[in-house]
C-alpha cells in the first residue's frame, strides 16, 4: 500500500465530517481521551498533525481573537454538544481541550466509563471542580467545571505539558 493510500485511509476513517448524531466526532474523542497526541504527532513529523489540522479548519471557526474555536455544526464527543475547541492550550496546561455541554458530574460518569477507570486526584476549591488521571508518561486527562449550581458546562482536556 502506498503513502498516500495510508494517508486517504486515515483521513476517511479518523477525520471525518462532524457529527451531529450520537455516534460522535471519534478523532476528537481519541485527542481527548489522550489515545492519540498531538504533541507526539509533531514531534516525529506524523502526517496526522496535518490531517488533524485541516480537520479542525473544515469543522470548526476561531472565536475572534480568543483562543478557542467553535463548530461550524452541531458536533458531539463522548455524546456531549462540543461548546467550544482549545486546540493548543487553555490556561497553565498544554494539550487539547473541549469545552461540552454537560454537568462536572455526568462528564465524569462518562469519562470514567470511556476510560474503564475513575478519576482521580478529584478536588473543589476556589470555585472550581476538578479531576484528573495521568493515563501515559506526558499525558495527563483533566476535567474541570465551575462549583456553581447552575454551571452545566465542563473542559475536558489531555494536558501534555500541565502546571498545577
Amino acid at each position: 500500500m502506498t503513502g498516500r493510500a495510508v494517508a486517504a485511509i486515515l483521513a476517511s476513517t479518523l477525520f471525518c465530517t462532524p457529527v451531529a448524531a450520537a455516534g460522535g466526532d471519534a478523532a476528537l474523542e481519541r485527542l481527548l481521551l489522550c489515545q492519540d497526541s498531538w504533541s507526539d504527532w509533531q514531534k516525529t513529523g506524523d502526517p496526522r498533525l496535518k490531517l488533524l489540522a485541516e480537520h479542525l479548519s473544515a469543522a470548526f471557526a476561531r472565536h475572534g481573537n480568543d483562543g478557542y474555536f467553535v463548530p461550524k455544526v452541531p458536533t458531539v464527543v463522548l455524546g456531549f454538544r462540543v461548546l467550544q475547541v482549545y486546540p493548543g492550550s487553555v490556561g497553565m496546561g498544554v494539550g487539547f481541550s473541549i469545552l461540552v455541554d454537560a454537568t462536572f458530574e455526568t462528564a465524569q460518569q462518562e469519562l470514567e466509563r470511556a476510560l474503564g477507570k475513575p478519576l482521580k486526584q478529584c478536588d473543589a476549591g476556589d470555585g472550581m471542580k476538578s479531576c484528573e488521571r495521568e493515563v501515559a508518561p506526558m499525558r495527563t486527562l483533566a476535567l474541570m467545571a465551575q462549583d456553581a449550581p447552575n454551571n452545566t458546562s465542563s473542559l475536558i482536556g489531555c494536558y501534555y505539558f500541565y502546571e498545577k
